[in-house]
Protein backbone atom coordinates (compact mmCIF):
# COMPACT_ATOMS: atom_id res chain seq x y z
CA UNK A 1 0.00 0.00 0.00
CA UNK A 2 2.87 2.26 0.63
CA UNK A 3 4.17 1.98 -3.10
CA UNK A 4 0.72 3.02 -4.26
CA UNK A 5 0.08 6.09 -2.38
CA UNK A 6 3.69 7.57 -3.25
CA UNK A 7 2.69 6.61 -6.73
CA UNK A 8 -0.90 8.43 -6.29
CA UNK A 9 1.29 11.28 -4.51
CA UNK A 10 3.60 11.31 -7.78
CA UNK A 11 0.35 11.51 -9.68
CA UNK A 12 -1.19 14.29 -8.08
CA UNK A 13 2.09 16.38 -7.78
CA UNK A 14 2.40 16.25 -11.57
CA UNK A 15 -1.37 17.12 -12.41
CA UNK A 16 -0.72 20.40 -9.89
CA UNK A 17 2.66 21.11 -11.67
CA UNK A 18 0.66 21.20 -15.56
CA UNK A 19 -2.02 23.18 -13.55
CA UNK A 20 0.61 25.81 -12.41
CA UNK A 21 2.49 25.47 -15.81
CA UNK A 22 -0.76 26.60 -17.35
CA UNK A 23 -1.76 29.47 -14.89
CA UNK A 24 1.63 30.61 -16.26
CA UNK A 25 1.51 30.54 -19.54
CA UNK A 26 -1.65 31.98 -19.55
CA UNK A 27 -0.73 34.96 -17.48
CA UNK A 28 2.44 34.95 -16.34
CA UNK A 29 3.42 35.24 -12.61
CA UNK A 30 -0.07 36.25 -11.54
CA UNK A 31 -1.39 33.09 -13.14
CA UNK A 32 1.15 30.95 -11.76
CA UNK A 33 -0.58 32.56 -8.25
CA UNK A 34 -4.27 32.21 -9.14
CA UNK A 35 -3.80 28.44 -10.21
CA UNK A 36 -1.76 27.72 -6.96
CA UNK A 37 -4.56 29.36 -5.05
CA UNK A 38 -7.23 27.88 -7.22
CA UNK A 39 -5.78 24.45 -6.02
CA UNK A 40 -5.33 24.75 -2.60
CA UNK A 41 -9.23 25.57 -2.15
CA UNK A 42 -10.33 22.55 -5.17
CA UNK A 43 -7.79 19.99 -2.53
CA UNK A 44 -9.63 21.31 0.36
CA UNK A 45 -13.09 21.61 -0.81
CA UNK A 46 -12.43 18.03 -2.27
CA UNK A 47 -11.65 16.66 1.18
CA UNK A 48 -14.09 17.97 3.02
CA UNK A 49 -17.77 17.87 0.72
CA UNK A 50 -16.19 15.52 -1.97
CA UNK A 51 -18.76 12.81 -0.85
CA UNK A 52 -21.65 15.15 -0.73
CA UNK A 53 -21.04 17.07 -4.10
CA UNK A 54 -20.83 13.34 -5.55
CA UNK A 55 -23.82 12.26 -4.83
CA UNK A 56 -25.94 15.29 -5.59
CA UNK A 57 -24.51 15.13 -8.83
CA UNK A 58 -25.60 11.68 -9.51
CA UNK A 59 -29.41 12.63 -7.48
CA UNK A 60 -28.80 9.75 -4.98
CA UNK A 61 -31.61 9.10 -2.20
CA UNK A 62 -30.39 7.99 1.19
CA UNK A 63 -32.02 4.63 2.89
CA UNK A 64 -32.43 3.18 6.01
CA UNK A 65 -32.80 -0.20 7.80
CA UNK A 66 -36.51 0.78 7.24
CA UNK A 67 -37.05 1.49 3.98
CA UNK A 68 -34.15 -0.84 2.74
CA UNK A 69 -33.53 -3.76 5.53
CA UNK A 70 -32.12 -6.27 3.56
CA UNK A 71 -29.39 -3.78 1.93
CA UNK A 72 -28.44 -2.21 5.07
CA UNK A 73 -27.81 -5.26 6.26
CA UNK A 74 -25.77 -6.94 4.08
CA UNK A 75 -23.53 -3.35 3.62
CA UNK A 76 -23.32 -3.47 7.53
CA UNK A 77 -22.32 -7.19 7.78
CA UNK A 78 -19.92 -6.90 5.28
CA UNK A 79 -18.29 -3.53 6.88
CA UNK A 80 -18.16 -5.59 10.14
CA UNK A 81 -15.99 -8.11 7.73
CA UNK A 82 -14.31 -5.17 6.61
CA UNK A 83 -13.11 -3.81 9.87
CA UNK A 84 -14.98 -0.12 9.33
CA UNK A 85 -17.64 1.37 9.95
CA UNK A 86 -20.68 0.84 8.33
CA UNK A 87 -21.18 3.90 5.71
CA UNK A 88 -23.81 6.01 4.56
CA UNK A 89 -26.41 3.77 1.86
CA UNK A 90 -28.02 5.42 -0.86
CA UNK A 91 -29.28 4.19 -4.17
CA UNK A 92 -29.75 6.04 -7.47
CA UNK A 93 -32.55 5.78 -9.74
CA UNK A 94 -31.48 3.99 -13.06
CA UNK A 95 -31.81 0.84 -14.78
CA UNK A 96 -28.08 0.16 -15.68
CA UNK A 97 -26.95 -1.77 -12.95
CA UNK A 98 -23.68 -0.10 -11.21
CA UNK A 99 -22.36 1.35 -7.61
CA UNK A 100 -19.83 3.38 -5.97
CA UNK A 101 -18.33 4.76 -3.01
CA UNK A 102 -17.28 8.22 -1.76
CA UNK A 103 -15.85 9.99 0.87
CA UNK A 104 -13.07 11.25 2.67
CA UNK A 105 -11.88 8.30 4.82
CA UNK A 106 -13.98 4.64 6.64
CA UNK A 107 -15.33 7.47 9.16
CA UNK A 108 -17.32 9.54 6.51
CA UNK A 109 -18.51 7.15 3.41
CA UNK A 110 -21.25 6.36 1.32
CA UNK A 111 -21.69 3.59 -0.71
CA UNK A 112 -24.43 4.27 -3.35
CA UNK A 113 -25.97 1.68 -5.80
CA UNK A 114 -28.60 1.64 -8.73
CA UNK A 115 -31.83 0.53 -8.49
CA UNK A 116 -30.78 -1.49 -12.48
CA UNK A 117 -28.07 -3.21 -9.39
CA UNK A 118 -30.82 -4.27 -6.99
CA UNK A 119 -33.61 -5.49 -10.09
CA UNK A 120 -31.13 -7.43 -12.34
CA UNK A 121 -28.14 -8.86 -10.29
CA UNK A 122 -28.76 -12.14 -8.11
CA UNK A 123 -27.73 -11.84 -3.75
CA UNK A 124 -24.49 -12.80 -3.88
CA UNK A 125 -23.20 -10.92 -6.89
CA UNK A 126 -24.83 -7.39 -5.15
CA UNK A 127 -23.10 -8.95 -1.85
CA UNK A 128 -19.54 -8.83 -4.74
CA UNK A 129 -20.27 -5.44 -5.82
CA UNK A 130 -20.56 -3.85 -2.12
CA UNK A 131 -17.94 -5.76 -1.14
CA UNK A 132 -15.94 -4.15 -3.87
CA UNK A 133 -17.03 -0.77 -3.15
CA UNK A 134 -16.09 -1.02 0.80
CA UNK A 135 -12.40 -2.35 -0.14
CA UNK A 136 -12.40 0.81 -1.99
CA UNK A 137 -13.36 2.54 1.76
CA UNK A 138 -11.00 0.84 3.49
CA UNK A 139 -8.10 1.36 1.13
CA UNK A 140 -9.22 5.07 1.03
CA UNK A 141 -9.41 4.90 -2.37
CA UNK A 142 -12.69 7.00 -2.82
CA UNK A 143 -10.35 10.18 -1.02
CA UNK A 144 -7.56 10.31 -3.82
CA UNK A 145 -9.75 9.43 -6.94
CA UNK A 146 -12.39 12.43 -6.36
CA UNK A 147 -9.12 14.48 -5.74
CA UNK A 148 -7.66 13.22 -9.26
CA UNK A 149 -10.61 14.03 -11.00
CA UNK A 150 -11.35 17.68 -9.08
CA UNK A 151 -7.63 18.81 -10.08
CA UNK A 152 -7.52 16.76 -13.89
CA UNK A 153 -11.53 18.37 -14.43
CA UNK A 154 -9.58 22.29 -13.55
CA UNK A 155 -6.66 21.46 -15.72
CA UNK A 156 -9.24 21.10 -18.71
CA UNK A 157 -11.17 24.46 -18.02
CA UNK A 158 -8.31 26.11 -16.86
CA UNK A 159 -6.78 25.01 -20.28
CA UNK A 160 -9.12 26.51 -22.05
CA UNK A 161 -8.97 29.91 -20.36
CA UNK A 162 -5.36 29.79 -20.84
CA UNK A 163 -5.91 29.19 -25.11
CA UNK A 164 -7.94 32.24 -25.18
CA UNK A 165 -5.94 34.80 -22.73
CA UNK A 166 -2.41 33.22 -23.16
CA UNK A 167 -3.06 32.99 -27.28
CA UNK A 168 -2.56 36.70 -27.55
CA UNK A 169 0.87 36.95 -25.19
CA UNK A 170 2.49 34.08 -27.17
CA UNK A 171 1.49 35.93 -30.56
CA UNK A 172 3.36 38.72 -29.18
CA UNK A 173 6.28 36.03 -28.08
CA UNK A 174 6.42 34.12 -31.55
CA UNK A 175 8.63 36.62 -33.64
CA UNK A 176 10.97 36.57 -30.87
CA UNK A 177 10.58 33.35 -29.74
CA UNK A 178 9.15 30.29 -32.27
CA UNK A 179 10.07 27.44 -30.20
CA UNK A 180 8.00 29.03 -27.15
CA UNK A 181 4.94 29.88 -29.32
CA UNK A 182 5.76 25.72 -29.92
CA UNK A 183 5.92 24.68 -26.44
CA UNK A 184 3.03 27.14 -25.17
CA UNK A 185 0.80 25.24 -28.00
CA UNK A 186 1.83 22.16 -26.82
CA UNK A 187 1.54 22.28 -23.65
CA UNK A 188 -2.50 23.92 -23.78
CA UNK A 189 -3.33 21.36 -26.23
CA UNK A 190 -1.47 18.45 -24.33
CA UNK A 191 -2.40 19.16 -20.60
CA UNK A 192 -6.11 17.52 -20.60
CA UNK A 193 -5.05 14.39 -22.10
CA UNK A 194 -1.87 14.07 -19.74
CA UNK A 195 -4.46 14.72 -17.02
CA UNK A 196 -6.46 12.10 -18.45
CA UNK A 197 -3.91 9.64 -18.48
CA UNK A 198 -2.81 10.13 -15.27
CA UNK A 199 -5.90 9.65 -14.03
CA UNK A 200 -6.87 6.76 -15.78
CA UNK A 201 -3.66 5.03 -14.07
CA UNK A 202 -4.47 5.55 -10.87
CA UNK A 203 -8.10 4.11 -11.31
CA UNK A 204 -7.35 1.04 -13.28
CA UNK A 205 -4.67 -0.05 -10.55
CA UNK A 206 -6.77 0.60 -7.51
CA UNK A 207 -9.74 -1.33 -9.13
CA UNK A 208 -7.47 -4.14 -9.71
CA UNK A 209 -7.24 -4.32 -5.93
CA UNK A 210 -10.25 -3.18 -4.91
CA UNK A 211 -11.55 -6.33 -6.46
CA UNK A 212 -9.16 -8.65 -4.62
CA UNK A 213 -9.57 -7.00 -1.73
CA UNK A 214 -13.64 -7.05 -1.95
CA UNK A 215 -13.52 -10.78 -3.59
CA UNK A 216 -11.96 -11.40 -0.01
CA UNK A 217 -14.12 -9.64 2.24
CA UNK A 218 -17.25 -11.46 0.42
CA UNK A 219 -15.16 -14.43 0.51
CA UNK A 220 -16.12 -15.68 -3.25
CA UNK A 221 -14.15 -14.05 -5.83
CA UNK A 222 -16.65 -15.64 -9.05
CA UNK A 223 -18.99 -14.32 -7.20
CA UNK A 224 -17.60 -10.86 -8.62
CA UNK A 225 -16.57 -12.20 -11.55
CA UNK A 226 -20.06 -13.20 -12.32
CA UNK A 227 -21.58 -9.64 -11.15
CA UNK A 228 -18.80 -7.72 -13.70
CA UNK A 229 -20.02 -10.04 -16.86
CA UNK A 230 -24.04 -9.20 -15.52
CA UNK A 231 -22.86 -5.41 -14.98
CA UNK A 232 -20.79 -5.25 -18.45
CA UNK A 233 -24.10 -6.79 -20.49
CA UNK A 234 -26.22 -4.43 -18.84
CA UNK A 235 -24.26 -1.28 -19.38
CA UNK A 236 -24.38 -2.01 -23.06
CA UNK A 237 -27.69 -0.92 -23.67
CA UNK A 238 -28.95 0.82 -20.64
CA UNK A 239 -27.44 3.91 -19.52
CA UNK A 240 -26.75 6.13 -15.91
CA UNK A 241 -28.11 9.87 -17.13
CA UNK A 242 -26.28 11.43 -14.23
CA UNK A 243 -23.34 9.80 -14.67
CA UNK A 244 -23.92 10.84 -19.01
CA UNK A 245 -24.50 14.67 -17.68
CA UNK A 246 -21.47 14.53 -15.28
CA UNK A 247 -18.49 12.18 -16.85
CA UNK A 248 -15.78 13.16 -14.26
CA UNK A 249 -17.77 10.68 -11.86
CA UNK A 250 -17.18 7.94 -14.19
CA UNK A 251 -14.06 6.35 -12.36
CA UNK A 252 -15.85 5.83 -9.57
CA UNK A 253 -18.50 3.37 -10.57
CA UNK A 254 -17.19 -0.41 -10.40
CA UNK A 255 -17.56 -0.04 -14.34
CA UNK A 256 -17.55 2.44 -16.46
CA UNK A 257 -20.82 4.13 -16.80
CA UNK A 258 -20.13 6.06 -19.73
CA UNK A 259 -20.51 2.94 -22.88
CA UNK A 260 -17.59 4.30 -24.41
CA UNK A 261 -16.11 2.11 -27.42
CA UNK A 262 -13.46 2.78 -30.24
CA UNK A 263 -10.63 5.23 -29.61
CA UNK A 264 -12.33 6.72 -26.56
CA UNK A 265 -11.58 3.03 -24.72
CA UNK A 266 -7.89 4.27 -24.48
CA UNK A 267 -9.22 6.42 -22.19
CA UNK A 268 -11.08 4.28 -19.70
CA UNK A 269 -10.82 4.75 -16.07
CA UNK A 270 -11.12 0.95 -15.53
CA UNK A 271 -8.96 -2.25 -16.53
CA UNK A 272 -10.91 -4.37 -19.23
CA UNK A 273 -13.50 -6.64 -18.32
CA UNK A 274 -11.63 -9.53 -19.34
CA UNK A 275 -8.87 -8.88 -17.51
CA UNK A 276 -10.62 -8.28 -14.16
CA UNK A 277 -12.49 -11.39 -14.61
CA UNK A 278 -9.35 -13.34 -15.53
CA UNK A 279 -7.41 -12.47 -12.26
CA UNK A 280 -10.76 -13.29 -10.05
CA UNK A 281 -10.98 -16.57 -11.49
CA UNK A 282 -7.01 -17.29 -10.78
CA UNK A 283 -7.50 -15.93 -7.66
CA UNK A 284 -10.61 -18.62 -7.08
CA UNK A 285 -8.45 -21.26 -8.37
CA UNK A 286 -5.41 -20.57 -6.31
CA UNK A 287 -7.26 -19.43 -2.81
CA UNK A 288 -8.15 -22.93 -0.84
CA UNK A 289 -8.78 -20.94 1.79
CA UNK A 290 -11.77 -18.93 -0.36
CA UNK A 291 -15.09 -20.28 -0.90
CA UNK A 292 -15.22 -21.29 -5.01
CA UNK A 293 -18.71 -22.31 -5.09
CA UNK A 294 -20.75 -20.86 -7.89
CA UNK A 295 -23.22 -17.85 -7.70
CA UNK A 296 -27.05 -18.52 -5.89
CA UNK A 297 -29.66 -17.84 -8.09
CA UNK A 298 -32.44 -15.70 -6.16
CA UNK A 299 -33.71 -12.11 -6.34
CA UNK A 300 -32.65 -9.66 -4.48
CA UNK A 301 -35.49 -8.84 -1.17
Amino acid sequence: MIGNYTKTALFLAFMTAILLAIGYLAAGSQGTMVAFVAALLMNFGAYWFSDQIVLRMQAAQPVDPKNAPRLYQTVSELAQKAGIPTPKIYIIQSDQANAFATGRNPDHAAVAVTTGLLRYLDWDEVTAVLAHELAHIRNRDTLVMTIAATIAGAIGLISQFAFMMGHSRSNQQSSANPIGLLATILLIVLAPMAAMLVHMAISRSREYVADKVGAQICGHPLWLASALQKIAKIAAVKDIPSARDNPATAHLYIFNPLNRRGLSAWFSTHPSLESRIQRLVEMAKSSPSINNRAVRRGPWG
